[in-house]
């Protein structure tokens, strides 16, 4: 746990990130670039669903992260809480704007896919819902950082707001549980995934080993920005620093 927090010290944080993005970079650019040409040019259409299926290769892996994207903003709130580490703050920070963007998406495909496949772009289902809300969490939270100046202050408060979001963060997730109506499937796909329809039926393993190298190339993807987007955080703190002395001298 030790080598852990070591990297919590920003000059160490910035040459681990200059030392992984390159290869985390190319590692999700290969994972993206052949699991969305092995899913949508080569792999059979749906015998339900026709070619609408293949929006899962974007779908899934954008609702996975922008999900996961808040529970890692949770942890690394936690930590500023509990350690006053300030690149966890600024790791928070950074991550927002790529989990609001993946949030986008996650609604975008899913409306485009559900308007063939339940005659509606969008309908008050639990799980549409609770990740709508989140959508405004994340929007709430990357603008409760800019209206405030204090950088302690905007910390303790974005972080109140992350654990607050965490609930809808989890209904995101485990609504169909929670309640058993609205139009989405339970949870498939990470348990050997299923294609739309029965939530008894399991993926094909044609559709599936496409669909987690999709997955896999988001996650990398996220990392490659959330490193770069930290380093970029760290430098304009350090730049707000400077100037800040400058003007005092």
């Amino acid at each position: 746990m030790a080598s852990i927090w070591q990297y919590a010290n920003p000059a160490k944080f910035m040459r681990l990130s200059d030392t992984l993005l390159p290869w985390v970079s190319l590692a999700a650019a290969l994972c993206l670039v052949g699991g969305l040409i092995w899913g949508f040019f080569f792999t059979p259409d749906d015998f339900r669903q026709g070619s609408t299926v293949k929006i899962i290769y974007l779908h899934v892996p954008a609702a996975l992260m922008a999900i996961n994207i808040w529970f890692m903003m949770l942890v690394a709130s936690l930590a500023w809480f509990i350690r006053r580490q300030h690149i966890s703050a600024l790791a928070a920070k950074a991550a927002a704007p790529i989990g609001a963007v993946m949030t986008v998406i996650a609604l975008l495909t899913g409306a485009i896919w559900g308007e063939p496949m339940w005659g509606t772009w969008w309908v008050w289902d639990p799980r549409l819902t609770s990740f709508l809300i989140l959508f405004l969490f994340y929007l709430g939270y990357i603008a409760l950082w800019e209206a405030i100046e204090n950088p302690e202050t905007a910390s303790d408060l974005t972080a109140i707001l992350c654990l607050v979001g965490s609930v809808f963060a989890v209904l995101s997730r485990y609504a169909v549980n929670f309640w058993n109506q609205g139009l989405h499937q339970g949870a498939s796909v990470m348990r050997a995934g299923a294609i739309a329809g029965d939530t008894e039926e399991r993926v094909s393993n044609v559709f599936a080993a496409p669909l987690f190298m999709c997955i896999a190339g988001f996650g990398l993807l996220f990392v490659a920005l959330i490193l770069m987007r930290t380093s970029t955080e760290i430098r304009k703190r350090r730049a707000a620093a400077l100037m800040a002395r400058e003007r005092m001298s």
